[in-house]
Parts: structure tokens; C-alpha cells; sequence
């Protein structure tokens, strides 16, 4: 291994560990799946499937689809509310006094961009507000692609099992006002939300040594948007 990619590794690492991480959680998730619908269609005296099958069917696509929606509604609201919502001691607060957009100057945009920042930000105009905004827009736009992709391979999955029951099928609008849809939407809303309180709060009062998500060990309790 070359110096430049131990290099590559190094500075990424955060990013590929979690990428890598994924990857294993999918594969994980595709073979407790089958097993599980395996299971399901030998109790009704019906033909088992293939991990191939399995993980091109709706019901698998559906369960992959209802988490991911949940974790970039996750990160849309966390990135948008805290523009101007605030948390007394907490890192994951900015400043009490910070509260808003922030002037240019301290957001270093437009006249006060530096030689060193993304060319947008030195830009005006419409540019200047996509860019200013843009991880929030894409963070919305992946969750709110991902819920539609739920409802879709949800309403598939739902069918397939009324059918297996003898029963008729649903349409797609009646689906997403049913208690199948919405029950796996507001499962997975609720850990989210909890999780972010959580992270929110005990960061106010707890302490990890040495990581961004943490103050400093030392920090007061009221310390806000101090990160370690």
C-alpha cells in the first residue's frame, strides 16, 4: 500500500468506516430477511426464495426504504432547526447568540469569501441562496424521494401478502392512508426524534473525551456550541 493511499484511508476514515459499516448492515439485514420471509411462506405451505430474489423483492426494498427516509427526515429537520433553535449547554447548540442565519461577514460569503472558499459562496444572487442552503435541500430531497419509494414498495409488499391471504388488493392512495404505511413511517420517526433529544441533551451533562460530538471533559455544564 502506497504512502498516498494510507494517506487517502487515514483522512476518509470516518466516511469509510461508516460506508463499510453500512454495506455489512445490508448484507446482514438481506440474510435475516429471507430467513424470516422464508419462514413466513413455510407456514402458508408456499415455495421459499432466493437471497436473490428476497433482495430484489418490494418487501425487502420497502424495509431498506422506511429507514432511510426516517434518518434523513433525521438530518433535514436537525440541519434546518438548528438555524434558530438552540439547546443551553449542549454542542450540538450553536451559541445562544448565534441564533439565525448569521451575517456575511461571519459566514464568510460574498465580499467576505476567501481565496480558499467554494466558488459559490463568493457568488451572488440566486447561486449564493441554492449554495447556502444546499445540504438541507439535498438532505430533504433524499428523504422525501425515499418515503415515496416506501409507499411504493410498500403498497407492493402489502399486496402481495392480501393476495396470499385471498384478499383484493389495495391502490396506492388508499395505502398511504392506511395503518400499514403510517405505522411503519411513525415507528421509525419516533426513534429518530428520541435519538436526536437524547444526543441534544446528555451532551449537556456527559462527556466523550477527544470526539466533535462532545465538549471538552473540563467544559461547564452551560458551555454552549463548545465541541471537543
Amino acid at each position: 500500500m502506497t504512502r498516498a493511499v494510507r494517506r487517502f484511508l487515514w483522512e476518509n476514515s470516518l466516511g469509510l468506516a461508516f460506508l463499510t459499516l453500512f454495506g455489512l448492515a445490508v448484507v446482514g439485514q438481506a440474510f435475516a430477511g429471507r430467513a424470516d420471509f422464508n419462514n413466513q411462506l413455510a407456514a402458508e405451505d408456499l415455495q421459499q426464495v432466493t437471497l436473490g430474489e428476497y433482495m430484489t423483492s418490494s418487501d425487502f426494498a420497502v424495509d431498506v426504504m422506511e429507514n432511510w427516509q426516517s434518518e434523513y427526515l433525521q438530518f433535514f429537520l436537525y440541519v434546518f432547526l438548528t438555524v434558530w433553535l438552540v439547546q443551553r449547554g449542549s454542542p450540538e447548540s450553536k451559541s445562544l447568540h448565534k441564533s439565525g442565519v448569521e451575517s456575511d461577514e461571519e459566514q464568510r460569503v460574498g465580499p467576505h469569501a476567501s481565496p480558499e472558499s467554494p466558488r459559490w459562496a463568493a457568488a451572488g444572487g440566486l447561486r449564493l441562496k441554492l449554495y447556502a442552503s444546499s445540504l438541507g435541500y439535498v438532505m430533504g430531497a433524499v428523504f422525501v424521494l425515499s418515503w415515496l419509494a416506501q409507499s411504493i414498495t410498500g403498497v407492493s409488499a402489502y399486496n402481495e401478502e392480501r393476495l396470499r391471504q385471498l384478499q383484493a388488493p389495495t391502490s396506492w392512495p388508499e395505502y398511504i392512508v392506511s395503518a400499514d404505511f403510517w405505522d411503519r413511517t411513525l415507528q421509525n420517526w419516533q426513534s429518530e426524534f428520541l435519538a436526536i433529544a437524547s444526543m441534544a441533551i446528555l451532551s449537556i451533562y456527559l462527556r466523550q473525551r477527544g470526539s466533535p460530538e462532545s465538549k471538552p471533559v473540563g467544559s461547564a455544564h452551560t458551555s454552549t456550541g463548545v465541541e471537543g
